[in-house]
C-alpha cells in the first residue's frame, strides 16, 4: 500500500494527539500508586499494551520512514535529526521495562512501588519530550519536504495495521481501556 507522505503526517500528529491521551491516564494510574491506593492494572496494562504494541509496531516506524525520505529527498532537512532512530529505540525499551513490571505484578509476582512510579515517570517524560521535539522540529521539516514533493508517495504496506483503540474498528480486548478514555474525556 503506497500512502502520501501528507497523509502520513496527518497520521502521525493525529497518533499523538492520542498517545498523549495514554499518557495522561498512565499518570493518573501513577498518581494513585504515588497516594498508595490501588491503580487499575488491566487498565495499566491495556496502556502499556497499546503504546508498545501499536505505537512502537506502527507510529515510529511511519515516522522512521518520514525521516528516510527526508533523507533521500532532502538531506538539508534532515541535517541534525539522526537521533529520530535512536530515540525510538530507547523509548521501546523503556516501554517493555515499563509493561514487563506491570504484567510482573498481575502475575503475582512482588514488583516495588518504587519501581512501577520511577520506570512510569521515566517512560512518561521521555515519550512526552520526544513527542514535543518531533512536533516542533521533524514534522515542521517534514511539512516542508510535503510541500516541495507535494504528490510525493512511499510504501507502508508493511505497517497496515489499523489502531485498536482510536481506530475504524476497535478490538474488544481494549474495552477497559476505552471505557477509561470516554471517562477521562468526559471529566
Amino acid at each position: 500500500m503506497t500512502i502520501q507522505l501528507a497523509d502520513i503526517l496527518d497520521d502521525l500528529h493525529e497518533d499523538h494527539r492520542n498517545m498523549a491521551v495514554m499518557l495522561d491516564l498512565l499518570e493518573r494510574e501513577t498518581g494513585r500508586i504515588r497516594e498508595g491506593n490501588k491503580p487499575d492494572y488491566e487498565l495499566l496494562h491495556d496502556i502499556m499494551r497499546y503504546l508498545t504494541v501499536y505505537s512502537d509496531a506502527v507510529h515510529h516506524p511511519k515516522e522512521d520512514i518520514v525521516y528516510s525520505a527526508m533523507k533521500s529527498k532532502r538531506p538539508e532537512l534532515a541535517a541534525g535529526l539522526e537521533r529520530v532512530e535512536p530515540e525510538h529505540e530507547d523509548i521501546a525499551k523503556l516501554g517493555e521495562t515499563l509493561r514487563n513490571d506491570i504484567e510482573a505484578i498481575a502475575s503475582g509476582a512482588a514488583v516495588t512501588r518504587e519501581r512501577i512510579i520511577e520506570d512510569s515517570t521515566d517512560y512518561v517524560h521521555r515519550l512526552r519530550a520526544h513527542m514535543l521535539w518531533e512536533e516542533e522540529d521533524l514534522f515542521r521539516r517534514a511539512d516542508a519536504l510535503v510541500k516541495d514533493e507535494s504528490l510525493m508517495f512511499v510504501d507502508i504496506s508493511h505497517l497496515d495495521k489499523l489502531d485498536p483503540v482510536f481506530g475504524p474498528e476497535r478490538e474488544h480486548s481494549f474495552a477497559n481501556l476505552l471505557e477509561n478514555i470516554k471517562d477521562f474525556s468526559d471529566s
